[in-house]
């Protein structure tokens, strides 16, 4: 049991997380026997020297820590220095060092979408760690973004109109609403200004369809949900594990 390679995600309220079903049946599938991967359920962050001072190898981070869980770091790689936010650690040395797998996760989960895309705006619904990383992304891509939320961001949800939607064609929510369980909520957008041009994604998984993209099923927009980018980003948080 000393020679199993340990790994786990921290975060708040991980009963339905996507990590530890993801990684078993990776472990299944190419037959890794000397893994394991645990979800940490955690309400003090110092909780995280803990891990890794018993043997934790690698973590992935979700809500609420991506961003709370940076002064605890020793540095921070590539991406997660650049949008200020860290969703992997790994243990180099003595070191705990910062990574963004998210980024790499979005960037090429939407790549097939933007090929023939034109869109110059796009509004990321909410403000947390996940949109640091949209944003990063969409900005590679030379499209304008503004961030929308309840009270800070570039707009708020009650100054919305069909008019700014229109314009925005490519619209990420990367808040909780809509999750399951509470799969009746959504975004409050004005969604009678989408568009079948619109480009909407939505980082939500579980349920496939959440109310946000069946809203923009019905007025003719395209619409992607987060699943991919998930598989994606468990794979880089992989390979940054053991490399």
């Amino acid at each position: 049991m000393n020679n199993i390679r340990r790994y786990g995600l921290i975060g708040k309220k991980l009963q339905h997380s996507f990590s530890p079903t993801y990684f078993k049946n990776k472990f299944e599938r190419e037959s890794i026997m000397d893994a394991e991967y645990r979800i940490y359920e955690m309400d003090d962050l110092s909780e995280v020297f803990v891990l890794f001072e018993n043997g934790v190898s690698g973590l992935n981070v979700t809500i609420p820590y991506k961003e709370m869980v940076i002064p605890l770091l020793d540095n921070l790689d590539g991406d997660a220095l650049q949008v200020n936010a860290v969703n992997t650690i790994k243990r180099v040395g003595d070191k705990l060092i910062g990574y963004n797998t998210d980024t790499y996760g979005f960037r090429e989960s939407i790549r097939p979408y933007l090929a023939n895309n034109r869109a110059e705006y796009a509004l990321i619904l909410g403000t947390g760690g996940a949109s640091k990383a949209v944003h990063y992304v969409l900005q590679e891509y030379g499209i304008t973004c503004h961030f929308v939320s309840r009270s800070s961001g570039d707009i708020t949800y009650e100054n919305l109109d069909n008019e700014y939607i229109k314009e925005h064609t490519i619209i990420v929510n990367t808040t909780p609403l809509g999750m399951y369980p509470n799969i009746d909520e959504k975004p409050l957008i004005p969604y009678k200004g989408i568009t079948p041009q619109h480009l909407m994604i939505d980082l939500i998984y579980n349920p496939e369809k959440t109310l946000f993209l069946n809203k923009g099923l019905l007025h003719g927009a395209t619409v992607l949900n987060g699943l991919k980018m998930l598989e994606l980003q468990a794979e880089k948080s992989w390979h940054i594990w053991n490399s």
